[in-house]
């Protein structure tokens, strides 16, 4: 037996072979799960993970389109599950975006309203959305996973408004495990180390945070993806049944140490 034998996925935010959430889909897949995708609507980006997705050596995906900050794209998302799948067991929120204009060192004093409540609709508030949706097709609980970052816990200069989401992202997979876990619906978090991710180069003084992980972190190294898709699995699977309001952090150790 593999550890998502017979359970059904949606995994959000496959951009590339790089993605964590492409990591996390494959070491599912790879465990014995089956994987439906979202995407943000265009050609291009159906194209990207099209590729992704067929050179990771999936037939035949399972694909639909959805920009999470529409409540219709996201209704036809879930409508367009249960007709297909009828019940799924787990999803992965790896969504999160904010003006890369904001994300430099010294600039987040000047952060405009309409960048901060961007940031926390597209990287807080669609976790909300997708569980209040996905809670129906969980007929015998299941697992919720955000991904999220140590700059949640502490100011890392450029990290800036993707931080302060990552906070309310973090404090909502709490709120939704405490409502929830009657359900048998268990929603945790993932704390990754930094990863060489298409929006991590949004991020200004990326080089410097990887330095500073090699040189500070217990383990004296940075993480892979495939580290976080592997500790993923484990949040998923029923090894973890009794697991949830946690955020768990896959990060060499970083966080534990002081500066």
């Amino acid at each position: 037996m593999k550890l998502l034998d017979g359970k059904t996925g949606l995994i959000f935010g496959v951009a590339n072979e790089r993605s964590i959430a492409w990591h996390i889909a494959k070491r599912a897949i790879e465990e014995g799960a089956r994987c439906a995708f979202s995407y943000l609507p265009g050609e291009k980006m159906e194209r990207r993970i099209r590729k992704t997705l067929a050179d990771g050596g999936v037939e035949d995906p399972w694909l639909h389109p959805c920009d999470l900050t529409n409540d219709e794209d996201l209704d036809r998302l879930f409508s367009a599950l249960a007709e297909d799948f009828g019940r799924i067991d787990f999803v992965v929120h790896s969504v999160a975006y904010a003006d890369r204009g904001y994300l430099k060192p010294g600039t987040f004093v000047e952060t405009p309203r309409d960048v901060f409540a961007q940031a926390l609709d597209v990287s807080a508030y669609t976790l909300i959305a997708i569980a209040n949706r996905a809670r129906g097709l969980m007929k015998d609980g299941g697992s919720i996973l955000a991904l999220t970052y140590y700059g949640a816990e502490k100011a890392i200069p450029g990290y800036n408004v993707m931080g302060v989401a990552k906070s309310a992202l973090e404090s909502s997979t709490r709120y939704l495990a405490a409502e929830l876990g009657e359900k048998g619906i268990r929603v945790n978090s993932l704390s990754a180390g930094p990863c060489r991710t298409l929006s991590a180069t949004a991020v200004g003084g990326l080089d410097r945070i990887f330095d500073e992980m090699e040189r500070r972190s217990p383990l004296r190294r940075n993480i892979s993806t495939d580290e976080v898709g592997k500790a993923a699995v484990y949040l998923l699977s029923d090894l973890a049944s009794a697991v949830t309001g946690e955020t768990h952090h896959v990060d060499a150790g970083f966080n534990a140490v002081a500066g």
